[in-house]
């Protein structure tokens, strides 16, 4: 069965977008050190977490999302719903990055400066513009896996 492709449609007010991803580490200032040297993301609140006055750091992905990096020993807080703080902590199965192909080749030279395993890169793997050229996975120090991929 052949899919065809998805065309991208304009960004307006109305339309929904991804503002945040919570992810579980151990230790969120190595997590914003990890993001920042291997992959290139910029931190957000890290120097007030590191002096109490946040709960937890971020990366930002875009202008518009963020990776918050929530210590993982905040699990058993989690009570906003019934049953969250029994769902907290399970991972995802992972978070793609789509990056133009120069931010891509750069991530992969960091990843690999970082010494960061990597899968080989794939081709044609489909995502949210359709088909992308080419992609790869890697984990970060607590085992959140992310796929990058570019598309043009």
């Amino acid at each position: 069965m052949t899919q065809k492709p998805m065309t991208q449609k304009p960004t307006t007010g109305n339309t929904a977008r991804l503002d945040h991803v919570v992810l579980w580490v151990r230790d969120p200032i190595e997590a914003a050190g990890f993001y920042e040297k291997a992959v290139g993301l910029e931190t957000v609140r890290l120097a007030d977490f590191s002096v109490g006055e946040a709960p937890f750091p971020s990366v930002r992905v875009n202008e518009e999302t963020i990776l918050d990096l929530m210590p993982l020993a905040m699990a058993e807080r989690m009570t906003m719903l019934p049953g969250a703080a029994e769902a907290s902590g399970h991972p995802v199965n992972h978070v793609c990055l789509s990056l133009p192909a120069d931010d891509f080749d750069a991530l992969r030279s960091r990843l690999e400066e970082q010494s960061v395993p990597m899968t080989e890169l794939s081709h044609g793997s489909f995502g949210a513009r359709g088909p992308a050229r080419r992609s790869f996975y890697f984990r970060d120090p607590d085992g959140n896996v992310f796929e990058a991929r570019h598309y043009g």
